[in-house]
């Protein structure tokens, strides 16, 4: 397998991981800011459908053909990290997919040599494309980890995805009572003198 393939495949990989994390799981919960900063299920989903559209899109020249209100400049704050009330599921999902289909052309389209430009980068906007399959796969690969924690907080479900089996199948609880105990030991032994 060639480079390009091994890169975009570990990138199809991720996307499917972050995907997966809304699976059966209802529209509070998917919406449900879980960190002090808001951070949610959908709205990781939205973030990287939208980044992904630029990285691969107006950086390589090949704009997608729908705008995203969120990045307008009159837009709320980050507007592209939750979906407003009216925003479904479904558009949101299509969305991620329309992005990863228009990524995927511009990938199998153009050599990992092509140069492209990213205007808000500043100094540093011209790029290949492999700089851009490295970049939006780390960061695909940080939202999914994200979305990891973010669910497991929801309703304890944990792993890539539910067909991968990359959790062990331990006591939890006694593990994590194991690690608390281990912590506290470790921070008392620190403020001894």
């Amino acid at each position: 397998m060639d480079d390009k393939a091994t890169l975009h495949r570990y990138l199809r990989a991720q996307r499917t991981s972050l995907l997966s994390k809304l699976d059966d799981l209802d529209e509070y919960a998917i919406r449900r800011p879980m960190t002090p900063t808001g951070t949610n299920l959908l709205g990781l989903v939205k973030h990287v459908a939208s980044v992904e559209l630029g990285y691969f899109g107006e950086v390589f020249g090949r704009p997608p053909d729908r705008e995203l209100p969120w990045f307008a400049d009159d837009a709320e704050v980050n507007a592209d990290m939750w979906a407003a009330p009216d925003e479904t599921r479904e558009e949101i999902v299509a969305l991620h997919r329309y992005s990863a289909e228009h990524s995927d052309a511009t990938i199998e389209a153009l050599p990992l040599d092509a140069l492209g430009d990213v205007p808000w980068w500043g100094e540093k906007r011209q790029v290949t494309l492999h700089q851009m399959l490295v970049h939006m796969s780390v960061e695909t690969a940080r939202h999914a980890g994200h979305a990891d924690i973010v669910r497991e907080l929801i309703d304890g479900a944990v792993g890539s995805r539910r067909d991968d089996p990359n959790i062990p199948a331990i006591d939890w609880p006694a593990y994590r009572e194991r690690l608390e105990s281990a912590a506290r030991q470790a921070g008392q032994a620190a403020t001894r003198p």
